[in-house]
């Protein structure tokens, strides 16, 4: 059990702890930001009873891990991959979220409000999804980083999975609000999710 208090331990939970952090406290400061403090809750932190499990689960595979195969978490530089994800994967999304400003919602708006415009400049010229394509690189980059295995596989098909469904339904309103002009931009610009059109 002494391996959990070992220097590899004490950097990549350290790192997995700030990244979980700063993830959802700037995704909260963000919408308090652009939509108010009224309008604003703990939802806005993006945790919900699936996301826990999917957390916990990957503790204790990194847990029983570190204490049978403790040799197993010192490959730094896959550890340093899975870190460079996690950045790339938070600057991603918080550009997503700063360049639609008040567009950008956590929740898929099912009716057009007054404000809400199509974003098609920044890195939303890039891809279509930017938030979700960023949030699928930092989240399969959180398990790289702590190197756990069978966390990175299934964290990548159930955030993968999760968006190739929330897309085409996200899409469909898109579509609605903005006509055509949506239409050629789905055309021009990938969706950011891989073998998601």
């Amino acid at each position: 059990m002494s391996e959990m208090f070992s220097y590899t331990a004490c950097r990549q939970l350290s790192q997995m702890f700030f990244a979980v952090f700063f993830f959802h406290m700037s995704e909260y400061i963000l919408a308090i930001a652009f939509h108010g403090s009224q309008s604003v809750t703990l939802r806005s932190l993006l945790i919900s009873k699936n996301y826990i499990l999917a957390m916990l689960f990957s503790m204790m595979e990194y847990i029983v891990e570190i204490v049978l195969f403790p040799g197993s978490k010192d490959f730094w530089w896959i550890s340093n991959v899975g870190l460079v994800m996690v950045i790339v994967g938070e600057i991603i999304r918080k550009s997503a979220i700063l360049t639609a400003g008040r567009s950008f919602t956590h929740i898929i708006k099912v009716c057009h409000e007054e404000h809400h415009e199509l974003i098609t400049r920044g890195v939303y010229g890039f891809v279509r999804h930017p938030s979700y394509c960023g949030f699928l690189i930092w989240s399969v980059g959180t398990q790289i980083m702590l190197c756990n295995p069978m966390s990175t596989i299934g964290f990548a098909f159930v955030v993968w999975h999760f968006f190739a469904e929330r897309i085409p339904y996200e899409e469909y309103f898109l579509k609605e609000f903005f006509g055509i002009q949506y239409e050629e931009y789905a055309q021009r610009v990938p969706s950011g999710v891989p073998f998601v059109k």
